[in-house]
């Protein structure tokens, strides 16, 4: 009957098994766990190897009940040997020396003995594993050759094993160094990866707010400006009722919301942008100074007068540069409708400051008081982010004379004149 063969066919078992062996290898045995039980296996085990080599060696000079003990011994010194691996090859060499100076079976000890100066090479600079290795290798020529000059001999030709335990244990070290830095770098590289996604997404929670506090904002004080206007004409005179006056604030108020759902709507696409669709599409959601007139409408609505002058197309203009003009305006009119008073004489000017530079004024002469009752708002705050997301900047603060002034320097670059070298003519709109 056949074996059931696995969903995976074997391989994730497979893989498993790998990445617990590589994982063994590649950890930092100073920093294991139960180190000290792991130890006192692996010093039972040496024991238990140490004795069936003693047993069944094919050299003279079978331990005694003293060699076996002393036998023994060598090996609990690796209970301790990740604790100090210097320390317990150090108690391991007199009981070694001993060892062989009754002339017991001179191979017995290799299992101890290797594991001892691999942890020594294996946790240490290589220095310290070169001068471990010579020490070892001459105390015990120097015990054997004291004893049988023959075996000594023998121990001196054979002794390149103990350098070859040694070299093993700095290439393990070297290695597991390596695989050390290669994961640091790796959760370096991840750890700057995840902050720069934090830094995205605030920057996209704040842009998403400069934009709902824009929109919202301007739309609402209109709104309330003009629901205010129909209010005092149904209040002051209702035997005189001006039906025509009321419709028409209806109607502004109808536009304003119009308005306001239709950039909604181009906002939200753009939250909802997959990054298949062109964002800097001139006739995309982002507004431009093509869009302003129907600011200046809006707002005269509101019972301001307005006066605009725009000097530069937009069309010459990049999206993000007409964009943050647009906002600027947008939020210096929303401030002056709600704050300058009733009818507030407003003049914005959009017009270049130099080659490289455009330069957006919005002042207005109201004396009406701020409204007192009213929460600290963010509009000059996220104006000047506005100004500074273009690499622009903008300064917002009282006239001497009264009223109050926007002017914000925004760099732009002249998308059309790689194709028309003639510069662009003046174009004024005035209301």
């Amino acid at each position: 009957m056949p074996r059931p063969v696995p969903e995976d066919g074997g391989v994730s078992t497979t893989a498993r098994r790998r990445e617990r062996i590589l994982a063994v290898v590649n950890r930092d045995p100073m920093h294991a766990p139960h180190k000290t039980r792991t130890d006192a296996l692996i010093a039972v085990g040496a024991g238990a190897l140490s004795a069936a080599l003693a047993l069944f060696a094919d050299e003279p000079g079978a331990p005694d009940a003293l060699g076996r003990l002393l036998l023994l011994a060598t090996c609990a010194p690796l209970v301790w040997r990740r604790r100090g691996p210097v320390l317990a090859l150090l108690a391991m060499v007199p009981l070694l020396a001993l060892y062989h100076g009754l002339d017991n079976a001179h191979m017995a000890p290799i299992p101890q003995t290797w594991i001892a100066l691999y942890t020594v090479a294996v946790t240490g600079r290589p220095l310290r594993t070169l001068l471990t290795g010579i020490g070892v290798t001459s105390v015990m020529v120097t015990v054997v050759l004291g004893i049988d000059a023959h075996q000594g001999l023998e121990l001196l030709r054979i002794s390149g094993w103990i350098f070859a335990v040694l070299f093993c244990g700095v290439d393990v070290r070297i290695y597991r160094q390596y695989v050390a830095s290669v994961l640091e770098r790796a959760e370096r590289a991840e750890r700057t990866r995840e902050e720069e996604a934090r830094r995205r997404v605030a920057e996209e929670r704040l842009r998403i707010a400069r934009d709902l506090h824009d929109l919202l904002a301007h739309s609402i004080t209109l709104i309330g400006v003009q629901t205010s206007v129909a209010s005092h004409i149904l209040t002051v005179d209702p035997q005189r009722l001006d039906r025509a006056a009321i419709a028409a604030s209806l109607d502004d108020i109808a536009d304003t919301c119009r308005e306001a759902r239709a950039e909604l709507r181009t906002t939200l696409q753009v939250l909802r942008d997959t990054g298949h669709g062109d964002r800097h599409d001139p006739d995309g959601p982002l507004p431009g100074l093509a869009a302003l007139p129907g600011l200046v409408r809006a707002a005269e609505a509101a019972g301001a007068r307005v006066g605009l002058r725009v000097r530069v197309p937009d069309g010459r203009l990049t999206p993000a540069t007409g964009a943050a003009a647009y906002r600027i305006v947008q939020e210096s009119l929303t401030n002056a409708v709600r704050h300058a008073g009733p009818g507030v004489r407003i003049d914005v000017a959009v017009e270049p400051a130099g080659t490289g530079a455009l330069r957006v004024t919005v002042t207005d002469d109201g004396t009406g008081p701020v409204d007192e009752g009213s929460a600290p708002g963010f509009g000059i705050v996220g104006m000047r982010e506005r100004a500074r997301s273009a690499g622009g900047t903008l300064d917002a603060g009282p006239r001497p004379g009264g009223g109050f002034e926007v002017s914000a320097l925004l760099p732009f670059q002249d998308r059309g004149q790689a194709q028309n070298p003639e510069p662009a003519k003046a174009s004024e709109t005035a209301s």
